[in-house]
């Protein structure tokens, strides 16, 4: 098995509620950049900016609209309405809209999504903003993105170092996994060594189950088994880790790297050292960098994105904006 970490060079296609984005589409003509703080890592996605509402043609400025009861997956079914401030009905214009974005992620090619959560049409977790219920979630659009598996990112973790490091290498993960063919018992192997590290951070009951069934495979594993994998792969793929477990897992990976490479990473620290989540992932982005030119795979975020051009690999904005003293964050 090769043991270096995977490398992807085509930049994946990530879509986005456009108010995210700083477009001033939201029902009170504002918007804000929740992608500022990534810098120069920013151009190595594709964005694809969308609004249900725009779509919908309700216009901007627009009266804020809510569900009548029920999350928006009722919508589709005819179980709950949508209305806007002056109760007038607007769930058609509402659904042509969240329809009207599905189809153009999907001529995109897209399979994540950052989303706006507080929203009653992109909201996927909650739909409430400040004060005001505005039905249960997921929004209307958010229930599509749900419906159809997508690799759902909140805009607000954007803002963090540490949560936006763990969105982006589980996103990387997801997208290998999903587009890669498994034949044999051989590929089936090589893809559950690759990741294995990262699936036993996130649920290591799954894994260490997942691992048995793998040992007692005694031929090529059939069609329905890998899909099967996939599927579950997958959807562990799509949920966030802790604190503890990203830094548990450096340590142990980093281990590793030490046996095999036989030398340290100076801006790596030991576990006792009082870090913040910033510091944590300026370790882990050096960490990857340090694996990548050794060529060892570190199994804390085993897929990487790189130019084909890029000969050296530079550290990215996470770790740009360690350099600042940033204060601890809960």
């Amino acid at each position: 098995m090769d043991k270096k970490g995977i490398v992807i060079s085509s930049r994946i296609a990530i879509g986005i509620s456009a108010c995210c984005m700083g477009c001033p589409v939201r029902y009170n003509g504002k918007g804000r950049d929740t992608l500022a703080t990534m810098g120069r890592e920013k151009s190595d996605f594709k964005w694809c900016p969308v609004c249900p509402e725009c779509m919908a043609g309700l216009g901007v400025p627009r009266e804020p609209i809510h569900l009548t009861g029920g999350d928006g997956a009722l919508v589709w079914t005819g179980e709950t309405d949508v209305k806007n401030r002056r109760g007038q009905n607007v769930t058609e214009d509402v659904k042509f809209g969240a329809m009207a974005c599905l189809e153009t992620l999907k001529r995109a090619g897209i399979t994540a999504f950052v989303y706006m959560d507080g929203s009653p049409s992109c909201g996927v977790y909650r739909t409430t903003l400040k004060t005001t219920k505005r039905g249960h979630p997921p929004g209307i659009f958010g229930s599509l993105l749900l419906a159809q598996g997508f690799f759902l990112i909140p805009a607000a973790d954007m803002q963090s170092p540490l949560k936006w490091w763990d969105w982006r290498r589980r996103l990387l993960a997801f997208y290998w996994l999903k587009n890669l063919e498994i034949n044999s018992k051989a590929e089936l192997y090589d893809a559950w060594s690759k990741l294995k590290f990262l699936f036993q951070e996130l649920d290591s009951v799954w894994a260490r189950a997942m691992g048995r069934d793998l040992a007692g495979l005694s031929r090529a594993p059939s069609e329905a088994f890998v899909k099967q994998f996939k599927a579950e792969a997958l959807e562990l793929l799509r949920k966030p880790s802790t604190v503890r477990r990203i830094t548990n897992s450096l340590w142990k990976n980093y281990a590793h790297y030490r046996k095999t490479v036989g030398k340290t990473v100076d801006a790596v620290n030991s576990p006792d050292f009082q870090r913040n989540i910033t510091t944590i992932a300026k370790e882990l982005v050096t960490m990857e960098r340090k694996a990548h030119e050794d060529e060892v795979l570190f199994g804390t975020s085993p897929v990487l994105y790189r130019e084909k051009r890029r000969t050296a690999v530079k550290p990215d904005a996470l770790a740009a904006a360690a350099e600042a003293d940033t204060p601890a964050e809960q």
